[in-house]
């Protein structure tokens, strides 16, 4: 979920691609599965409920706008943990970027509802994520990941898998918040 009662400030971090991968397995019951048709739902559902939009109509219309047009690449690069009711209960994407032509992979829109939070479930499905980069995109070099202050605990859990806070945008302007991330940074890991 996000913690709202710290200013919010952008962070970029990036990853090797070739480094190794801790396995770690999901609880007993939980699986992971690829987005299948019809799954936007689950998407905008898991997303609203950590407060990344204001409505699941919202979320709809954003999947629409940025995945619907991909159904082929989210059958292979959208994960979902399925809890062992069956309900979809977390989420991440293997993604790319396009910035002046050039594709950038870009880890994308981890989230898990507050509910199955604290399981182990994200750092499963950042390991898993992780794997499938090396599995689809070998000749890239390094992966890219975009968050925010306000996900202060994930990026706890993306630098225990070597990611590395970036002081540049992907474009490669500077981020003019690196300073201010920096030393909030360090102050919540305190």
């Amino acid at each position: 979920m996000l913690d709202k009662s710290i200013p919010y400030h952008e962070v970029w971090m990036k990853r090797q691609l070739k480094l190794p991968v801790a396995t770690v397995n999901l609880p007993c019951g939980f699986s992971f599965q690829f987005y299948q048709v019809g799954d936007e739902k689950a998407w905008a559902e898991i997303e609203t409920s950590v407060l990344e939009f204001e409505s699941k109509s919202d979320a709809i219309t954003y999947f629409r706008r940025t995945f619907a047009p991909y159904k082929e690449k989210l059958a292979q690069q959208m994960l979902f943990i399925v809890a062992p009711n069956g309900e979809k209960v977390a989420t991440c994407t293997a993604w790319q970027k396009q910035i002046q032509g050039q594709n950038y992979p870009l880890f994308h829109w981890l989230a898990v509802k507050p509910e199955y939070q604290g399981l182990g479930l994200a750092t499963a499905l950042v390991a898993q994520i992780l794997t499938l980069f090396q599995k689809l995109m070998k000749e890239e070099s390094t992966i890219y990941l975009h968050t925010q202050t306000w996900s202060h605990d994930a990026i706890f859990l993306y630098k225990k898998f070597d990611f590395s806070l970036m002081s540049d945008n992907l474009d490669g302007s500077i981020n003019e918040d690196y300073p201010i991330v920096m030393k909030l940074m360090t102050t919540l890991e305190k």
